[in-house]
């Protein structure tokens, strides 16, 4: 199953020294077209046993949002075609998402007649406020990867021809950044989306701490005082 080796994939991720950036992608025209529902109920019509999704579901689709969301490493996301459901969220839930200007967001659950998953509803109200949230999950508005840049969808829509360089580029940047900060900082954003200003402030002071303690740190002062780039490891 697709998800679970995503799930399996991010999971040894997160303890690979070795990594300094996850990048996912499609491997054909669409991103990804979410989850299919069609093939996964029954064509009798049967619904699923009692509890069945309440079981499944945190250990699937959840939890992949979860671990791109929370992991210490930076998450890519380059999306072609559609970011449909699942597909949508993941590429929400990603540190940075490029995407050809001609690719489409969609949230379809209400097309389907169920009630949203995979975290839209608290990553989209977060990203592009509640009243484009609504639009998106109540309306099944689609969005155009320029409405979803402008909006701070994701990060960046570029014309088809610029985007293989566009996406490199930005991979090569966080790839080539010190590894532990980043991983640091993206944690206490996180942490800041549900904290007060004090306890992000403390929070902050300890992510301080320990990225102060890299050979990265020391090699950024060294930069600084060199004048010149700094060459981080990651370390």
């Amino acid at each position: 199953m697709m998800i679970q080796s995503l799930v399996d994939v991010l999971s040894d991720a997160a303890t690979d020294y070795s990594l300094r950036a996850i990048h996912i992608r499609g491997a054909g025209d669409d991103f990804c077209a979410g989850a299919d529902w069609v093939a996964t109920n029954s064509a009798d019509g049967k619904r699923p046993r009692t509890g069945d999704l309440v079981r499944r579901v945190p250990h699937a689709a959840h939890r992949v949002i979860e671990l791109v969301h929370t992991i210490q490493l930076p998450v890519l996301c380059s999306v072609r075609g559609w970011a449909a459901g699942m597909g949508c969220n993941l590429a929400l839930a990603a540190d940075f998402t490029v995407a050809t200007s001609d690719a489409m967001f969609w949230e379809p659950f209400m097309d389907r007649g169920f009630s949203p998953d995979s975290g839209s509803t608290w990553l989209l109200p977060r990203l592009i406020g509640v009243a484009r949230a609504r639009r998106m999950l109540l309306l099944g508005e689609k969005v155009g990867a320029i409405d979803a840049a402008d909006w701070g969808l994701i990060h960046q829509a570029v014309p088809t021809e610029d985007y293989e360089n566009a996406v490199e580029e930005l991979l090569a940047r966080l790839a080539g950044g010190p590894t532990v900060a980043i991983g640091l900082t993206k944690q206490a954003l996180g942490f800041g989306q549900g904290a007060t200003l004090s306890e992000s402030l403390t929070q902050e002071l300890f992510n301080l701490e320990l990225s102060c303690r890299t050979s990265d740190f020391r090699e950024g002062l060294d930069a600084f005082r060199e004048r010149r780039a700094p060459q981080f490891r990651g370390r």
